[in-house]
């Protein structure tokens, strides 16, 4: 039989992470362990309160994965079957897959790209994220945590100040720049005045501007938009991929989002079928979280992996980040 373990981590952030919706200095992310008497797997978990997602109520329906038969799963087919019966939140679904999938590799001697029939690439070039914060601390923060050694720098913006935080990051970085307004704006008309006043400045796109909910409102800018338009919050662990073409240039898939691996993989597959861009991303997560992102990196148009970078004390250390590359060691 094999012995599964819960387990939850605080994690102190290095400054206080603000988005258009809301802000935090710490997070508790859950870690899953999986063992037998010779080998052992470990997922990530990193809820997301835009999905309801919090460390108590994963850990409750983690409990009732365990009363429903967890420990005597025998295969990946079984765990399939138990978590479609008893679906857990995303977070928690891939945190359980993963540690299943990663006991699985060690237990056959496969490494996790093999199992799922990629490559992993030597390195993987990651855009890196700049909070909310005063407009007036941007060429500060960005010259004091040196972050003109990122290829992108991907700027949080919110309606009331994302102009300035735009302004502010190109008067000290030439980098080409990510716009992420985590579905800031309601109206496109008003969107669209603001994606004019960014013609000055090296914009590569703009992720998520407008609520997921908006589906036709999404159609309308695409239409119109001056920028690419890529998808993150209008896509989790499912998605209407004939719509999304409508309305979007790419999608950031994250394997938070899509509940594992297998799915994540699927969501890439599906995006670029339709001629869509590819971007995989994470939310605040250690370096085992993104070191699973990258088992999914290969080929993709943009990564946004810097999740641990902005942790305190990191405690796992399997990915380190040098020049803006990341790297196994």
């Amino acid at each position: 039989m094999l012995r599964w373990h819960i387990e939850s981590k605080q994690l102190q952030l290095r400054y206080t992470w603000k988005i258009s919706r809301n802000s935090s200095d710490e997070k508790t992310n859950l870690f899953i362990r999986v063992a037998d008497r010779r080998f052992v797997g470990i997922g990530e978990a990193a809820p997301n309160i835009r999905y309801g997602e919090t460390a108590q109520e994963l850990t409750r329906q983690y409990e009732s994965l365990v009363e429903n038969g967890l420990e005597l799963i025998r295969s990946l087919e079984d765990l399939q079957v138990l978590l479609s019966l008893y679906p857990p939140a995303n977070s928690l679904r891939f945190a359980i897959e993963s540690a299943y999938i990663h006991y699985f590799c060690q237990k056959k001697g496969i490494t996790v790209v093999e199992f799922l029939g990629l490559r992993l690439p030597q390195s993987v070039s990651t855009a890196f994220s700049l909070p909310i914060m005063d407009p007036a601390l941007v060429p500060a923060f960005i010259r004091d945590n040196n972050l003109n050694r990122f290829g992108n720098l991907k700027v949080k913006v919110n309606q009331e100040e994302g102009l300035n935080l735009v302004r502010q990051v190109a008067s000290v970085s030439t980098k080409p720049l990510i716009v992420d307004a985590n579905e800031a704006w309601n109206d496109p008309d008003e969107l669209l005045v603001f994606l004019e006043k960014l013609k000055r400045f090296r914009i590569s796109f703009i992720e998520q501007p407008l609520p997921a909910a908006q589906t036709e409102a999404y159609t309308y800018l695409r239409q119109h938009t001056p920028y690419d338009i890529f998808a993150d919050e209008s896509v989790t662990n499912e998605a209407d991929f004939e719509l999304l073409q409508k309305q979007f240039h790419g999608v950031n898939m994250k394997l938070m989002k899509a509940g594992g691996y297998l799915n994540g993989l699927h969501i890439l597959e599906q995006t670029r079928q339709r001629g869509l861009k590819t971007m995989v991303g994470c939310m605040i997560e250690t370096s085992l979280g993104i070191w699973s992102a990258m088992q999914l990196c290969q080929g993709v148009y943009q990564a946004d992996l810097d999740g641990f970078l902005i942790l305190k004390n990191e405690p796992f250390g399997i990915v380190e980040e040098k020049n803006g590359e990341l790297l196994i060691p």
